[in-house]
């Protein structure tokens, strides 16, 4: 059975850990902002386009193949309107979940 092709955003596990990102993530949540994931199933896509124009944020654009893609992950508002209105079922979204503790000294 072939695995499935998922395009997905930035997530915390796959970033880098920098200086200014427990910063970031103390604002984000002093501002109450909430960060999600967006996921697009490659193999289920028909490219019919819905999700770039429909997303009130602007989250999504066309690639090369006419194919959605994942323009500005974070400005995703959690609306899921992609989600619901995808025919395919081909667009998951998800919230975020800050990391629990820091790592300190890279250990």
């Amino acid at each position: 059975m072939a695995k499935r092709k998922i395009k997905t955003g930035p997530q915390p596990s796959q970033t880098p850990l920098s200086d200014n990102y427990w910063e970031r993530k103390q604002n984000l949540e002093k501002k109450g902002k909430k960060l999600f994931v967006q996921k697009i199933f490659a193999d289920w896509c028909k490219a019919c386009g819905i999700c770039i124009a429909f997303c009130p944020a602007h989250v999504f654009a066309e690639s090369d193949k006419s194919m959605p893609r994942i323009k500005d992950p974070d400005a995703c508002t959690g609306c899921r309107f992609c989600e619901f209105h995808c025919p395919d079922f081909a667009i998951s979204i998800y919230e975020r979940y800050p990391d629990r503790r820091k790592i300190k000294n890279g250990s």
